[in-house]
């Protein structure tokens, strides 16, 4: 029923009554691990707290909980997040009426946490608008993600999405061009023309840009390459793509 400040790693906190407060005074909660079994008041508030602000929740066996912490968790903890979420909707329209050219960077499950931060970093240095990350299947973005970055994300909004195919399809809508990387694509990564309204999609380090992704983009790309190993870091390629696309808009 106490705060704990920091798990070398992670910030979170245990204990119903000081996750009910955190939802209370508007906290960001990264997700809700619940000991599976318990069923009381005071979590179900939680829950439905969770829910009324798309909050991820799992419920989990004991052993795990304890895993975070031997503390009296009450059944209950939660991962507090180390940047506060902007809403695509909100942020889209800013840079519209900013006058400038949106250049959207979308993250499909994405799992190091320093490739998150290495990613970020580039993502400020090119006059990126946002990152977009799923609320599921991606790494936190805790302590360590912040410093990787160099303290770039929290200068970066980022955006949530609990349906990364919602926010490419309301992209799309918005007027953007919708690429992905991939090594599959026959397109090269400069031959694009990120000059206009954009967004850039980043796949996973294991399988790249799932296909139902894929189907929604307006052009797939590839960043060519003579070594044998073939294949770039996901955080290196989106660096390259990036600074492609500042380097157009620079000349435009």
């Amino acid at each position: 029923m106490e705060y704990r400040q920091k798990k070398q790693k992670d910030d979170f906190i245990y204990g119903t009554h000081p996750i009910q407060e955190a939802f209370d005074s508007g906290k960001e909660v990264d997700k809700l691990l619940i000991q599976k079994g318990i069923r009381n008041d005071a979590i179900q508030s939680i829950i439905h707290k969770a829910k009324e602000t798309e909050t991820p929740f799992q419920f989990v066996p004991i052993e795990k909980m304890n895993r975070v912490t031997r503390k009296n968790h009450q059944g209950i903890i939660a991962y507090i997040s180390n940047v506060e979420y902007q809403q695509l909707e909100q942020v889209l329209p800013l840079v519209y009426e900013n006058g400038e050219t949106p250049l959207i960077l979308l993250l499909d499950r994405i799992t190091d946490i320093r490739n998150i931060g290495a990613i970020a970093r580039s993502a400020e240095c090119t006059g990126v608008h946002a990152i977009v990350v799923p609320a599921q299947n991606s790494a936190r973005i805790n302590a360590d993600a912040v410093k990787s970055s160099a303290g770039a994300i929290l200068r970066v909004p980022i955006v949530r999405s609990f349906n990364l195919k919602d926010s490419i399809k309301f992209l799309k809508d918005s007027g953007l061009q919708i690429y992905a990387a991939s090594e599959k694509a026959t397109a090269i990564y400069d031959e694009v023309n990120y000059t206009t309204p954009t967004a850039i999609i980043m796949g996973s380090e294991e399988d790249g840009v799932s296909g139902e992704y894929i189907k929604l983009c307006d052009e797939t790309v590839q960043i060519p390459m003579v070594g044998d190993i073939a294949s770039l870091n996901v955080s290196v390629a989106a660096g390259v793509m990036l600074f492609e696309a500042l380097n157009q808009r620079r000349k435009a």
